[in-house]
C-alpha cells in the first residue's frame, strides 16, 4: 500500500519513527529526525486518522529510565504537529490511552526500547551462565518479542514504518509488527519511501558513469560495501584514514598516519580486484599533513606516500581536489559516504568541502547525488549544501547495509 493513496479517516495508525534525537540536559540539539517525519504524521492527522507515534531513545537498559524518557521530546512534537500530542507512561500497556483517542489526534507512547522485548535481546544475564541456559533465554526472547509485537499492533488498524534509520534492526516495532497487518493496511511512510527510492535508484538504476567514494577511518568498517560496490560503479574514489592503508600496502611511507595493519594484504586484494573488474580505483595523490592532531598544528603538502616521519596525514592535497573534482563532476550517478579529512576541524575539512562542491557541479549538470553516512551528512550540513544535492539520507547504518546488498528486515516486512 502507498500512503498517499491510504484514507486514514477514524483509523487508528502505528507509525514507527526515529526520534532518537541528540539531547542537552532535557533540550532537543538537533530536530532534524522530528522535522522528517512530519509530512507522515500530518498526513493521518489531516485525513482525521487516529495517530500513535512509536520511537525508540538511545540505549535504555532498564524500565523505565528517565534520561531516555520520550517525555522529553513531547513538547517539541507537539509544537511541530500544532496540537496538544497526548502521552502514553508504558508503551506495553497503553490501550486506555489509544481508546480515548479521537479522530485527528495524536498520543506518543513511551521508549519502545525500555521494553527488553523490542530488541529482542535478554539483559542482565548472569556471568556464569551456561550455554544451554543463554540459548533458553534467547529462545524464551524470541517468543516474548513476538508478543509485544502483537501487543503494539494490537493498538492500530494500520502500520507505518518511517524510521529508515532503524530499518536494518529486526525489531518488534520496525519488522515483527508488520506480520499482524494485511498487505493493504501496512506501508512505508513518505521518509522511507524516499530513502527507499534513493537506494534503488543509486544501486538499481544508475545512470552511468557511477561513481562511489568511499571515506571513512577504516578499510575494515567498509569492506562489504566496497566490495559490492566493486560490481556497480565506474569509478571508485577511495579517501579519508583508510587511505593510508592502502598506501602503506603499496610500500608507501605513512609517518604517523593512521593504519590498519592487518589490513595491508586485504588493500592490494582489493587494487587487484578493481583492475580485473575495470573499474576506475582513484585515490589520493598529494596529503596534507599536520606534525600533531590538532587544529592549529603545522601543517605542509606532500606527495601522496612521501609523508615524513613523526606527520600525520589529515585531509587530501590540491592535486587530489583537482583529481577527484574531475572524476565527480563528470558522473551521472554519485554516491557520497565519507569524508576526505579531519573535517570537524577547519584547517582540515578543505578536501571534503572540495568534494561536496563538485558534488553539488555536477547536480547541477543533471547527475543523482546520494549522501549518506553520519559524517557525510555532517559535512554536507556544515558546509550549507544539503539543498543542492538530490537525497540526503537520514539511514545511517541501514543506509551502509543496503549499499552492502543487505535485505533490510524493516523494509522486507512492509514489502512481502
Amino acid at each position: 500500500m502507498n500512503i498517499k493513496d491510504y484514507n486514514f479517516q477514524g483509523k487508528k495508525a502505528f507509525v514507527r519513527v526515529d526520534f532518537n534525537v541528540p539531547l542537552e540536559n532535557g533540550k532537543i540539539t538537533d530536530d532534524t529526525r522530528i522535522r522528517g517525519a512530519l509530512p507522515t504524521l500530518k498526513k493521518i492527522l489531516n485525513d482525521g486518522g487516529r495517530l500513535i507515534i512509536a520511537s525508540h531513545l538511545g540505549r535504555p537498559e532498564k524500565n523505565p529510565d528517565e534520561r531516555f524518557s520520550l517525555r522529553q521530546i513531547l513538547d517539541a512534537v507537539s509544537q511541530h504537529l500544532g496540537i496538544e500530542v497526548k502521552f502514553a507512561a508504558d508503551c506495553g500497556n497503553a490501550q486506555k490511552e489509544v481508546e480515548a483517542l479521537k479522530n485527528g489526534e495524536a498520543l506518543m507512547l513511551e521508549n519502545l526500547r525500555f521494553y527488553a522485548e523490542e530488541e529482542g535481546k535478554p539483559r542482565n544475564l548472569p556471568a556464569d551462565i551456561t550455554e544451554d541456559q543463554k540459548a533458553a533465554a534467547k529462545k524464551a526472547m524470541k517468543e516474548a518479542q513476538k508478543k509485544f509485537a502483537q501487543t503494539l499492533a494490537s493498538y492500530a488498524d494500520c502500520y507505518v514504518n518511517d524510521a529508515f534509520g532503524t530499518a536494518h534492526r529486526a525489531h518488534a516495532s520496525t519488522a515483527i509488527i508488520a506480520d499482524f497487518f494485511d498487505k493493504n493496511n501496512k506501508m512505508f511512510g513518505y521518509l522511507m519511501e524516499k530513502e527507499v527510492n534513493a537506494v534503488k535508484n543509486v544501486m538499481n538504476d544508475p545512470k552511468r558513469p557511477f561513481t562511489a567514494i568511499m571515506g571513512g577511518s577504516k578499510v575494515s568498517s567498509k569492506i562489504d560495501i566496497i566490495r559490492n560496490l566493486m560490481n556497480k560503479v565506474d569509478n571508485l574514489i577511495i579517501t579519508g584514514g583508510m587511505t593510508y592503508t592502502f598506501t602503506k600496502a603499496k610500500g608507501g611511507k605513512i609517518g604517523n598516519s593512521i593504519c590498519e595493519d592487518d589490513k595491508l594484504n586485504l588493500a592490494l586484494e582489493l587494487i587487484a580486484e578493481a583492475k580485473s573488474k575495470g573499474v576506475n580505483l582513484v585515490m589520493a595523490v598529494d596529503d596534507k599533513v599536520a606534525d600533531k592532531f590538532a587544529n592549529d598544528a603545522n601543517t605542509q603538502f606532500v606527495a601522496e606516500g612521501h609523508i615524513p616521519d613523526g606527520w600525520i596525514g589529515m585531509d587530501i592535497g590540491a592535486e587530489t581536489e583537482k583529481l577527484f573534482a574531475s572524476v565527480i563532476e563528470n558522473s551521472k550517478t554519485i554516491l557520497w559516504n565519507g569524508p576526505a579529512g579531519v573535517f570537524e576541524m577547519d584547517n582540515f575539512s578543505h578536501g571534503s568541502r572540495a568534494i561536496a562542491e563538485a558534488i553539488v557541479k555536477a547536480t547541477h549538470k543533471g547527475a543523482y547525488s546520494l549522501i549518506g553516512g553520519g559524517d557525510s551528512v555532517a559535512c554536507i550540513n556544515k558546509f550549507g549544501f544539503a539543498n543542492d544535492v538530490s537525497y540526503v539520507s537520514t539511514g545511517g547504518g541501514a543506509l551502509l547495509e543496503a549499499i552492502e546488498g543487505k535485505v533490510l528486515p524493516g523494509i522486507a516486512a512492509i514489502e512481502k
